[in-house]
């Protein structure tokens, strides 16, 4: 089977697929000066993008793991995960607090979606 990388860096691809499975790396919000649910909401806008590039969409998706900085923030995150998952079809997920790449950032997403 062939493995196809999107958005490769030298570090990191944003997206690899291999097989019937497409894998996102961890993404962090753009305008990181955003709250948590504003950077929820441009992560979750990334991922439908990156998993739309690789003829998914969230409908597929496998897992989900969320990365907070502050675990005391959930259920904000949850405010804009729950208006965006696909209620019939809902990824296993799990949600822990971490301290992130850099303190701006509140949120890290990670997900595994099928094809």
């Amino acid at each position: 089977m062939n493995i196809k990388r999107h958005q490769a860096g030298p570090r990191m691809s944003q997206a690899v697929e291999y097989g019937n499975t497409v894998y996102l790396a961890g993404q962090v919000a753009a305008d990181a000066k955003a709250g948590v649910a504003g950077q929820t909401e441009q992560i979750l806008q990334q991922i439908d993008k990156l998993l739309a590039a690789a003829a998914s969409d969230k409908s597929k998706l496998l897992s989900a793991t969320i990365y907070l900085a502050d675990i005391a923030t959930f259920a904000e995150m949850n405010s804009v995960w729950d208006r965006w998952v696909d209620k019939q079809n809902p990824p296993a997920r799990a949600t822990v607090e971490a301290t992130l790449a850099a303190p701006q950032y509140k949120v890290e997403i990670m997900v595994v979606a099928a094809k």
